[in-house]
């Protein structure tokens, strides 16, 4: 009995043998047909909810404090700063992004481990936007025959009509994404004003042309082409899946030998599937499930739906095409029980990739501090040897002050005896301290010069440390670096 059907169902061109003609052939277009089912609502479905979620998001206000984006999430690209609600991340904090990756794409690995191309069928960008398309195409022009006959029909008003009308959709479609995209590295409200006042310009009106045109082309024109020739996930999903991965599956021991139905609809000595097409139809990438499982296969199951339409009409057992994985599959052709094994080393160790990556994550986050210092000082001159022969050393003295109130600071030196500070800005006053003022959510910069007698010098590089005191709370961070002086 046949278990395991031919790896490949898309025919691929052949190169003219006499050398005359195209290399390639050209693409057929693809015109799903809509089936009722429980794919077909969960899409729809997941559609709407994921639509809602992107282009609301951005709205959300989120109170950090006067002086601070109240955007919930906002990628703020002139002040070098990412909000995600209370999360906010400075440009030295990149590795919580890196982080993010890391967990979105573990996720993908354990999501195609469980399920294959769930992610594709579902809730990729590319599958999301080209659903919406097809269905401003299925309302405006009608469903898959009418499509067809309209693409062969010559041009008539009607054709034009409906043609302008469909893409115009597009095209407003295409635009409000690119501004839903806008909205996350700006302040949504303001760019939209800007917009609608014709006063956007820059890079964000370059933005807002890019990603409108690769939207309107690629839901629009290329669709199954991106998955095809574009995506680089259908071609290494191999290496995550499994003989238990759950896959749209063809049960072709229980489907074959297929036939016509014809007058005699007596199934006890032929397989079930009447080779009606219709889970070809249904497919939005064009391929024939039966033929085995294919990279072209985007999981979305809308195959399943059209196949248990025609079961029910012969009063067949359902999911002649389902989820199901190789195990299960050969052990229902035997006659065994269930086979499904959710629950294996491959999904364990996704799991802890998954909770360990997290754990650092929000353990970093709860840890990390919300002040930090660089010391940078001057190489040229190394030190200057002053007319009272004293030696004097400049430094470049930034605080990162990541809160979201203003900060008062004293900084004293120790390591060093009888050393004394002045500030560009306040160039009269020497002093064992300085008083340094930065303000919330901001980084401060300041010129510090010290001047210590040559006698207290431990020879050429005399360990010091920068003390700093945060006046309300006590604080004190401590930051070594080294005073420069003479052999």
């Amino acid at each position: 009995m046949k278990t395991m059907a031919k790896p490949e169902a898309v025919a691929i061109p052949k190169p003219n043998e006499g050398g005359d003609g195209p290399l390639y052939a050209d693409r057929v277009k693809v015109h799903p047909r809509i089936f009722k089912g429980a794919f077909r609502q969960w899409k729809t479905r997941l559609l709407w909810v994921f639509l809602a979620l992107y282009h609301c998001f951005a709205w959300v206000r989120w109170d950090r404090g006067e002086g601070v984006p109240d955007q919930a999430i906002l990628f703020d690209l002139p002040g070098r700063r990412a909000y995600i609600f209370w999360i906010e991340i400075w440009p030295q904090e990149v590795y919580y992004l890196t982080g993010l990756l890391i967990l979105a794409a573990v996720s993908l690995f354990a999501a195609s481990a469980i399920a294959g191309r769930v992610w594709c069928g579902f809730a990729c960008f590319q599958t999301v936007w080209t659903d919406l398309f097809m269905m401003v195409e299925k309302f405006i022009e009608g469903d898959r025959n009418k499509r067809i006959r309209l693409d062969k029909a010559p041009l008539s008003l009607d054709k034009i009509t409906k043609r302008i009308a469909k893409h115009v959709i597009w095209i407003l479609i295409s635009l409000f994404m690119g501004l839903s995209f806008l909205w996350y590295f700006n302040d949504a409200p303001t760019i939209t004003k800007e917009i609608l006042s014709g006063e956007l310009g820059g890079w964000a009106l370059i933005t807002l042309g890019i990603l409108s045109s690769m939207t309107y082309l690629m839901a629009g024109f290329a669709r199954e082409q991106v998955c095809f020739y574009m995506c680089p996930y259908g071609r290494f999903q191999g290496v995550m899946t499994d003989e238990d991965s759950l896959l749209v599956t063809y049960e072709d021991w229980r489907g074959e030998p297929r036939a016509k139905p014809g007058k005699n609809r007596d199934f006890s000595e032929r397989g079930h599937c009447v080779d009606c097409s219709l889970c070809v139809q249904a497919c939005p990438t064009g391929i024939d499930i039966r033929e085995g499982q294919q990279m072209e296969c985007i999981g979305c199951g809308l195959c399943i739906d059209a196949c248990n339409t025609m079961m029910e009409k012969f009063d067949l057992p359902k999911n002649l095409i389902s989820y199901d994985s190789y195990t299960n599959m050969i052990a229902r052709e035997k006659g065994l029980g269930k086979q499904v094994h959710l629950i294996r080393p491959r999904t364990i160790y996704y799991a802890v990739i998954l909770t360990a990556v997290l754990a650092v994550l929000l353990t970093s986050l709860g840890m990390r501090e919300r002040l930090e210092v660089n010391i940078i000082r001057d190489r040229a001159p190394l030190f200057v040897t002053l007319s009272d022969g004293t030696i004097r050393n400049g430094y470049t003295y930034k605080i990162l002050n990541m809160e979201s109130e203003l900060k008062n600071y004293e900084l004293s030196i120790e390591g060093l005896d009888k050393v004394n500070m002045t500030m560009i800005g306040q160039e009269a006053k020497e002093q064992p301290k300085l008083d340094l003022t930065v303000g919330a959510d901001r980084i401060g910069a300041f010129k510090i010069f010290l001047k210590a007698p040559r006698a207290v010098l431990d020879g050429k590089s005399t360990d010091i440390d920068f003390i700093l005191k945060d006046k309300e709370t006590g604080d004190i961070l401590s930051q070594t670096t080294v005073f420069r002086g003479p052999n």
